[in-house]
């Protein structure tokens, strides 16, 4: 006896046009359940019948025309308006949002007897879940920042509107220059940014310096580095509280490298592993320790001074990233991998994603030896660990060193062994 479900079958698909119905009606219903019965505009019944209304003006509109569904919609709409005007008299919320959630469901019951349903029951889900949170949703609403929305919104301008303009070729010497690829970059480096900045501001500073300095290096673990060494001048007594978020931010740039590598060259994460993981374990356990034995948990962690997004910044990392893959494909060319590995050492002094996304890029489509690759990109995040350890021990306090130089020196040189045996 054949028991399978045909989905395709009209009945069927009547059925799921109720039930979505009903998903989106039993929001709508207990949200008004302590109201009157008659009082409110729709419940779970109307909610059930508007989306099963919907289906069948779908299957009706498959059969004769698709005017039975236009017509429907308007007569729906129609009579929702006079029930709203109606109730307006008797209260005075001027909210729509019920209203809207009806010809939703009318439309989801017609997507889904149309030949849609999957699609049609992932919709009334979301809507349901967003008329469920409503609290939730006005209350981040109340805590965004004006300026938070700004840098939203610039995100969404470096991505969605600019990005699908660019034009995806080489162009330039060398056909080393695609627009798109080195725009996606940033728009990839922004986005790390801007998430890590949302991750401090949901877990507060209040959650303690591992949270906050972990998610401090997803944007910029140099601007936190010179940010605390001058605070421990100021107070020496946190110096282990510091050294602790320095070490944790810096050592948040190894799986960064990971992740990246990932995106834009799979192939360099097989060599680029260990080693990353190791020199990121060199960071985070000393940095546990101290923050253990420094007796600081009682202490306030440092607030991060941090843009969720800098379009400036975001711009100027562009302008860096096209120079170095000039630069890595004209010095590879004259000067064969002594030139390139000279360049990671250079541009690690500022900065490691740009040389890891220049080097990434170049060996996935330019034939840059994969060893090549990753032993630039380990020299680069090894010449940036010195550099934010010289940072903390020139700018920093005294009491900051005997902290910072340790770890650094040692996660370095793990990782330079880790490397040196990968590829012997």
């Amino acid at each position: 006896m054949d028991l399978a479900i045909n989905i395709d079958s009209p009945f069927w698909r009547l059925g799921i046009a109720l039930l979505l119905g009903a998903l989106i009606g039993t929001q709508r219903g207990w949200v008004h359940r302590n109201e009157a019965a008659g009082s409110r505009i729709a419940g779970i019944r109307t909610y059930s019948l508007i989306g099963l209304m919907g289906g069948l003006c779908g299957m009706l509109t498959e059969l004769y025309s698709e005017l039975i569904l236009g017509f429907s919609f308007v007569a729906l709409t129609g009579l929702i308006v006079m029930a709203y005007i109606k109730s307006q008299k008797v209260k005075s919320n001027l909210s729509i949002t019920g209203l809207i959630g009806m010809l939703i469901t009318f439309l989801l019951g017609s997507l889904t007897v149309v030949g849609e349903p999957v699609i049609a029951a992932s919709a009334a889900v979301i809507t349901a879940i967003i008329l469920d949170n409503k609290k939730e949703l006005h209350d981040a609403l109340m805590k965004l920042q004006e300026y938070e929305l700004d840098a939203a919104l610039r995100l969404l301008l470096i991505s969605v509107v600019m990005l699908p303009l660019l034009p995806n070729q080489g162009m330039g010497p060398w056909q080393a220059i695609n627009p798109y690829e080195i725009w996606w970059m940033v728009v990839l480096i922004a986005s790390i940014s801007f998430v890590g900045y949302f991750a401090i501001k949901i877990g507060g500073a209040e959650k303690g310096i591992l949270f906050t300095c972990l998610f401090a290096g997803l944007s910029s673990s140099t601007a936190l580095t010179l940010q605390f060494s001058n605070l421990s001048k100021q107070q020496s007594h946190l110096s282990g509280l510091l050294a602790s978020g320095i070490l944790i931010s810096c050592g948040t740039m190894f799986p960064r490298i990971l992740f990246v590598c990932s995106v834009i060259n799979y192939a360099l994460v097989d060599l680029l592993w260990w080693p990353m993981l190791l020199m990121m374990a060199g960071f985070y356990l000393p940095a546990y320790w101290i923050w253990q034995h420094a007796n600081v948990t009682s202490e306030k962690s440092p607030e991060v001074k941090q843009s969720p997004l800098a379009l400036s910044s975001a711009l100027f990392f562009g302008l860096v990233l096209l120079l170095i893959m000039l630069l890595s494909n004209a010095l590879q060319e004259w000067f064969g991998d002594a030139g390139t590995l000279s360049l990671a050492a250079i541009s690690g002094i500022t900065d490691v994603d740009a040389i890891t996304l220049a080097l990434g890029r170049q060996s996935a489509s330019n034939g840059l030896l994969v060893n090549t690759t990753v032993l630039a990109i380990f020299i680069a995040a090894a010449v940036n660990s010195l550099v934010k350890m010289g940072m903390a021990c020139f700018v920093g306090a005294k009491s900051l060193r005997r902290y910072v130089i340790a770890p650094v020196t040692g996660s370095v040189l793990l990782g330079a062994v880790t490397v040196w045996l990968s590829f012997t």
